[in-house]
């Protein structure tokens, strides 16, 4: 249970909502194109709806392994977007 008495599983799926919320933002910010800011938005906010519904499928075993591939995916790409600009910088 968290602090507020809530199921830890509604805790992580409101963090993910809020995750894929933020991500949907920041891309929308990085290519400043009116168009990609309605897409990014509109993904943002279907992550997140469906982050609610499926809060439940958070406590299961195979569901978190692909979580934690998720989240070395993520880990992978921004390694990969930082040595982009890093090696930019040495041009």
């Amino acid at each position: 249970m968290s602090q507020e008495g809530e199921p830890r599983d509604k805790d992580t799926a409101e963090r993910f909502g809020e995750m894929m919320k933020a991500f949907g933002n920041t891309i929308s910010e990085i290519f400043d194109d009116p168009t990609l800011k309605d897409k990014a938005k509109e993904f943002a906010e279907s992550a997140s709806e469906s982050a609610k519904v499926f809060g439940s499928r958070f406590k299961d075993e195979e569901v978190k392994a692909k979580f934690r591939d998720v989240g070395k995916a993520a880990q992978d790409f921004g390694k990969s977007v930082a040595e982009h600009f890093k090696d930019d910088k040495g041009k």
